[in-house]
């Protein structure tokens, strides 16, 4: 093969498109964010949908299954592995819904209590350490318009 035939060796990568489309720049900061969510959360042996449970439950005494699944976007046979977990580790507690004899609502103990003060904690450092490019003002805006796309 000839000089002329050979395929350019690409010197700098070309990544225009790419990062003018929004999928792919809230994919790539999500993965750095993950990323150390992953290994900070390690301590609490949480995975990110772990803690968006355990967190709803905390805040949200009495949540249903049903409920859980509504609001984070998941099918009801894959969350009851998760509160199966999260009850085996005694972090929360089922009990008879108020209302509704076929339902149970899902509730903290004080150990998830605990877990849950203290994963937010570090979930809260965490995304301050991870965005520090962004002011408290670009912060809130990016959240903000973040949630409007899947609210």
């Amino acid at each position: 093969m000839d000089a002329k035939t050979q395929t350019p060796f690409v010197e700098k990568v070309n990544t225009h498109y790419l990062e003018n489309l929004l999928g792919y720049n809230a994919r790539r900061a999500a993965l750095v964010i993950i990323e150390v969510f992953l290994e900070r959360m390690g301590v609490y042996d949480l995975r990110p949908v772990d803690f968006s449970v355990l967190s709803l439950v905390a805040h949200n005494p009495g949540i249903t299954s049903r409920q859980l699944c509504a609001t984070l976007g998941i099918q009801a046979p894959n969350l009851v592995s998760m509160v199966n977990a999260l009850e085996k580790r005694a972090l929360i507690a089922r009990q008879p819904h108020p209302h509704d004899g076929r339902a149970m609502g899902l509730h903290p103990t004080a150990a998830g209590e605990k877990m849950t003060r203290d994963a937010e904690k570090t979930a809260a450092d965490l995304e301050i350490e991870t965005t520090s490019r962004l002011s408290d003002v670009e912060r809130k805006t990016l959240v903000r318009l973040l949630k409007k796309i899947y609210k």
